[in-house]
């Protein structure tokens, strides 16, 4: 994993492909920038997290929009 090097160790035991968990929008971020982006639900997204992301970011990796 991309930031298993920086203590965040997404290959807990019980987390498995499809699970869902918050991410600090710096995080993601970082992750877009290097080509790792997770997908999001933008409809979760806190809209505080536009000071860090862009919208349009943000919907090219929203899985609940039209």
């Amino acid at each position: 994993m991309i930031y298993r090097h920086r203590g965040l160790n997404l290959g807990l035991a019980g987390l498995k492909a499809g699970d869902q968990w918050c991410l600090c929008a710096a995080r993601w971020e970082q992750a877009r920038q290097a080509g790792h982006a997770p997908k999001i639900r933008l409809a979760a997204t806190n809209q505080a997290s536009l000071a860090v992301c862009s919208l349009d970011d943000l919907k090219a990796h929203a899985i609940d929009l039209n």
